[in-house]
Order: C-alpha cells, then structure tokens, then sequence
C-alpha cells in the first residue's frame, strides 16, 4: 500500500471519529432533536417550574410532541410563562392541560399535555390554562420533617400532661 492511500483511510478513521463526537456531544446535550417540520407555538404559565430547561421534551402518552422554547418570568403575575414549540402534525384541544413532570424519581423534567374534550383545537398563540407546577422534592421533604416534628411535639406534650397528678 502506498503512502497516500494509508493517509487517506487514516483521515477517514479520524473523520468519523470526529462526527462521532459531534453527534454525542449534540445527544447529551439534548440539541439534536431539532424540529424541521412546521410547529406552532402555545404558552403556559406556572407557579413554580423546578428544574424545567428550555430544549425539554414536550410529551403527550409517552410521545415527544415538542420542545419547551423559553422560559420567562411575568413580571405583573411573577410566574413563570413557559413557551412550548409543538409539531404541527399533533393538535391538542383548547382546554387541554400541561403538567410538569419528572423521568424516575430524579430523572429530568418535561412537559406532559393532557388532551381535553374541547372541539376546537389550540392554535399559534394561545394559552394554556390548565397546569400543574413542578413538585419540588425538597419542599416534600421539608413538609414531611415538619409534620413528623409537629407530631412528635403533640405527643410529648400530652404525655407530659397526662402524667402529672394534681
């Protein structure tokens, strides 16, 4: 074999090497699922939006439907107004409902569209009103400890109570 042709297989090995890693830095980093068909885009407002990340999936029964496009805070209403771009191709009735939700226990979070009954269909520029906000795990936690405490002290303190003789 010839010097050229062993540069040439050579850069071809290190060419695909080099896709190769494009593609998986794009996958990781969830920017390989580009829409490149025709979408419309909804928004949604939230109380509070945990962990949710612009590029999230938007999911209805398990399928990706869309991506979430931006996330901004309403300054009149101080929510949070998440803007969902969908594939055109799937149409979700007005009174359809979105909740935030989380892959596993502490997976990342997406978006989950609940179809309603409604007749006429969302189109570019409207709005969602049915959401469910993120379920922060913390807060759980923290509820739970407070209850566990303010448990603990009733029972001490009726303990306490009952034992002394007057």
């Amino acid at each position: 074999m010839s010097q050229t042709k062993v540069d040439f297989w050579v850069g071809l090995f290190v060419l695909l090497g080099i896709v190769a890693l494009v593609f998986l830095a794009l996958r990781a980093g969830n920017l390989a699922s580009f829409a490149w068909g025709p979408t419309y885009t909804v928004e949604a407002n939230f109380h509070n939006i945990g962990g949710l990340k612009t590029r999230a999936a938007v999911k209805s029964a398990g399928v990706v439907v869309g991506r979430v496009e931006s996330i901004g805070l309403n300054p009149q209403t101080y929510e949070a107004v998440v803007r969902l771009k969908l594939d055109e191709g799937y149409e979700f009735p007005v009174d359809s409902s979105v909740a935030i939700l989380t892959s596993g226990l502490l997976g990342e979070q997406y978006l989950g569209i609940e179809p309603g009954a409604e007749d006429r269909m969302l189109a570019n520029g409207d709005v969602i009103t049915y959401t469910q906000s993120a379920i922060v795990l913390e807060n759980l936690i923290s509820q739970f400890l407070y209850s566990m405490a303010s448990d603990r002290g009733s029972a001490d303190s009726s303990s306490t109570s009952e034992g002394v003789s007057p």
